[in-house]
């Protein structure tokens, strides 16, 4: 029975292991889309289930992690990490802790939670080892600098630019790496500049500028660099030699305005704040500097460069006692500034207006000033201390590994003995269990034989059960329903020869006893169909969508669509995508549109799902938009479900974007 037991279970895992196999790389078939890729992977996560290895689950579910990713299911890639985090740690597998933990340092980073960023990023740096020489270790580093700049632990974050610099002077150069070094000394840079280092950060910004010249791509790296030294020379009070680069970037214009646009408008203000901080400045020329820089930023709706011209402005008129408008520009600074919580304008504007506001007003403003700044001191020491910590015993685990790794010199050579000795015992096992072969083949034959006379009683079951409801069927329309409509034909062919309102009033009893027939009818069809689903829920989610969206950004909507649409037999991503553009054009109406209403449309004509959303706004060249990533991201959307999307619109009249998908019952 043991021999049984075994061979039927190495059957079962093999079946597992091939599976798992078989869904891993039709998810990794890029020819297919993601959501089957996805649906693959889960597949291969249910067996991995069932066979309850748990190394087979991280293989398996280090997968699922990517396929979240590429389907941007940020919900569940979160929590898949961090299993496969706990079981990189439980299996001691060095490569799974640092992938799981860099995809939850790397994630928490772009939503800006810096605190859960670093602490992930430093699992990662602990399992990499201090000798380790790889790109990815020195990513790691420079995000954990980059942090640690960000909330002003600056020892710590030059610590670790350097040593990620370190580590990519023992690698080969290639595009990514020569990235690399351009973030790294542009972070040293900025590292410097804010500890007064002026020298040591001017030639880091050369430091990053020359990587930036080696790359294929390096142009906006480049100009980047240059005005963050121009920067630095303002600071250090060199006035012409920032000038000098300041202006030197605006006849570039052309080349980075596509990619960055708000670039310009702040080299402009840059021109205006060195000047004025020179003290060699004619008020008007700065004046209009900080105001074309205003202008620009606000047309391209860029609250941190309005902010920085509104400051710049509310300082020049404070300067020049001009109460009423630095009061209004002040304000204007304070009111973004607590929108996009940027707590260092918001200390500046507070500043100024202390100066300009008379009284209790202004002694409040004052006060309020210094509460924020005592807060953010005491704020920034708080992350510090949490660094720290972090980083003490990120240093205690890599001495524990190095003391680990030599017990494990010790741990193989006794292996390697304790193998010998299990080998030999292997062979003389094998040779008695050779003997007892034919037994367990006997005994194996016997059990499937046994297995399959079980199956076929199980069918027979099966059998039994299906002819039972299929008698039970037929007896209740015979019995039942048959014989009612039998006795009820016979009445009526009665009433054939009968005149008069009795017969009238009979065959209205007769026709009411058929509607109950039918009624019984129709539930025994029921009970043989049980699959009935509504297709209504996704016009309710649209139209949920519409009315927030609408109220959120003040417009009169309608919508109207037609309830000739099988939404559960349309697939979900033809669903998602026109759930989208119509998400994506209500954001472009209100950003870009003026408008004062919005009409939406769904409807079905030959086969085809027909959606057009009209505005009364300003309308736009389609010529001269077609570049924009609106009506690029309702295009690609469009593409990817077959359809066709077309934009028609008049300057002062509106628009009308009308998009046509083909319906697939």
């Amino acid at each position: 029975m043991i021999a049984i037991f075994f061979n039927t279970s190495f059957a079962q895992t093999q079946k597992s292991l091939d599976s798992i196999n078989k869904y891993i790389a039709l998810s990794k078939n890029s020819s297919l889309d993601l959501k089957q890729r996805l649906n693959y992977s889960l597949k291969s996560l249910e067996f991995a289930k069932i066979l309850n290895v748990d190394s087979v689950r991280l293989r398996v579910q280090r997968n699922l992690s990517l396929m979240y990713f590429f389907n941007e299911k940020y919900d569940e890639y979160i929590p898949i990490n961090k299993e496969n985090l706990d079981l990189g740690l439980k299996l001691k597998d060095t490569s799974a802790i640092t992938v799981a933990a860099t995809n939850l340092g790397s994630y928490y980073r772009y939503t800006q939670q810096n605190d859960s960023s670093y602490f992930f990023y430093s699992k990662a740096l602990e399992y990499y080892g201090s000798k380790e020489i790889s790109e990815n270790k020195a990513e790691a580093l420079l995000y954990v600098a980059d942090i640690q700049q960000l909330e002003r632990a600056y020892v710590g974050a030059e610590e670790d630019a350097i040593k990620a610099i370190t580590i990519l002077n023992r690698l080969e150069v290639n595009e990514d790496r020569l990235q690399l070094y351009w973030n790294l000394y542009n972070l040293l840079a900025i590292i410097s500049e804010r500890l007064t280092n002026y020298e040591e950060s001017l030639e880091n910004y050369d430091k990053s500028i020359s990587y930036a010249k080696q790359m294929d791509d390096g142009f906006i790296y480049e100009v980047f660099s240059i005005n963050n030294k121009a920067n630095v020379y303002r600071k250090s009070e060199k006035y012409d030699q920032a000038l000098e680069l300041y202006q030197g970037l605006l006849p570039l214009r052309p080349k980075y305005e596509e990619e960055e646009p708000t670039f310009y408008p702040t080299i402009v203000i840059n021109i205006g704040k060195t000047k004025v901080e020179s003290g060699k400045y004619d008020f008007y020329d700065v004046e209009n500097s900080f105001k074309e820089g205003y202008r620009i930023s606000e047309n391209l709706e860029d609250d941190f460069t309005l902010m920085a011209a509104a400051i710049e402005l509310s300082k020049l008129y404070l300067k020049h006692g001009f109460k009423d408008l630095t009061i209004k520009f002040g304000n204007e600074a304070l009111e973004i500034a607590n929108k996009v919580s940027s707590n260092e304008y918001k200390m500046e504007a507070l500043l100024i207006l202390s100066e300009v506001y008379e009284g209790e007003k202004g002694k409040s403003v004052l006060r309020e000033h210094i509460r924020l700044n005592d807060s953010l001191l005491n704020e920034e020491r708080k992350v510090r201390d949490k660094f720290a910590r972090i980083k003490y015993d990120t240093d205690t685990v890599e001495k524990e590994n190095a003391r680990m790794s030599e017990q494990l010199m010790w741990l193989l050579a006794i292996s390697g003995g304790l193998l010998v000795t299990f080998f030999l015992l292997y062979i003389i096992i094998t040779q008695r269990a050779r003997n007892k072969e034919l037994r367990f083949e006997q005994d194996q034959q016997k059990a499937n034989e046994e297995i399959y006379n079980l199956m076929l009683s199980q069918q027979d079951k099966v059998d039994e059960a299906r002819a039972g409801e299929k008698k039970r069927i037929s007896e209740e329309l015979h019995d039942g329903i048959l014989g009612r409509l039998f006795g009820t034909r016979l009445s009526l062919d009665s009433l054939n020869f009968s005149e008069g309102q009795e017969a009238i009033k009979n065959r209205a009893t007769y026709i009411k006893e058929l509607m109950t027939i039918e009624n019984d009818i129709r539930k025994v069809s029921h009970d043989l169909n049980t699959d009935f689903v509504s297709g209504s829920g996704f016009m309710d989610i649209v139209s949920e969508l519409i009315e927030k969206q609408t109220v959120a950004y003040q417009l009169d909507s309608s919508f109207d669509y037609t309830d000739d649409i099988n939404w559960e037999s349309v697939p979900n991503k033809t669903k998602i995508n026109i759930y989208r553009i119509i998400q994506e054009s209500l954001q472009n109406i209100y950003k870009h549109a003026n408008a004062n209403s919005v009409k939406i449309s769904i409807q079905l004509k030959n086969n085809v799902i027909c959606l057009s959303i009209i505005d009364d706004g300003d309308g736009f060249d389609v010529n001269k938009s077609k570049k924009g990533i609106g009506l690029k991201n309702i295009n690609s959307r469009v593409n990817e479900v077959e359809g066709k999307a077309e934009f028609n619109s008049i300057l002062k009249e509106g628009t009308e974007v009308s998009i046509t998908i083909p319906y697939k019952n």
